[in-house]
């Protein structure tokens, strides 16, 4: 896929999933030629989850439960579920222990099966489960949340890989 911020057409729909893209790109061009090593560190001492490992691994389970615990209504079946007081990120926890390429290579997949569900559903759709207010969201409303939630985490993902090895850019 190639990473541009520039849709090809100019609809509300194209715009929204081209940045939802360009953000997800981003990404993994910042995880790319990290040692596995370097994927598992945690350089920030007040975060012992912010890996890229945990970053990435965050982010494929965010879109997950956006797009098929609240959009679909499915039950949620990913780590996100099993988050506790005590344990509030047990999807950053557990990734230390999966390869970055396997994470990686899985939020691709993921990304592919939400960018033809998205193509099949109107923007005006609304989810099947309420958020925390209880008000039902549409479909609009999640892409930009996604967007905002990728982007601001690509900041986290930036930082950690330029703590890990002095890698920067993108």
């Amino acid at each position: 896929m190639t990473r541009t911020d520039t849709p090809p057409a100019w609809d509300e729909r194209t715009q929204l999933t081209t940045f939802l893209d360009y953000a997800r790109a981003t990404a993994r061009a910042k995880c790319e030629g990290v040692s596995p090593e370097g994927a598992r560190q945690a350089p920030l001492p007040g975060s012992p989850l912010m890996t890229l490992c945990g970053l990435i691994s965050h982010l494929r389970w965010v879109e997950h439960y956006w797009i098929q615990v609240v959009f679909l209504g499915e039950e949620d079946s990913g780590p996100i579920a099993a988050a506790t007081d005590d344990d509030p990120d047990p999807e950053m926890r557990i990734a230390v222990d999966v390869p970055l390429p396997q994470l990686l290579d899985e939020y691709e997949e993921q990304s592919v099966r939400y960018r033809l569900l998205v193509a099949e559903h109107d923007l005006n759709t609304t989810a099947k489960r309420p958020i925390r207010d209880g008000r039902h969201v549409d479909l609009r409303w999640i892409l930009l949340h996604l967007i905002e939630e990728t982007a601001r985490h690509n900041g986290h993902v930036d930082i950690i890989r330029e703590l890990v090895d002095g890698v920067t850019g993108y």
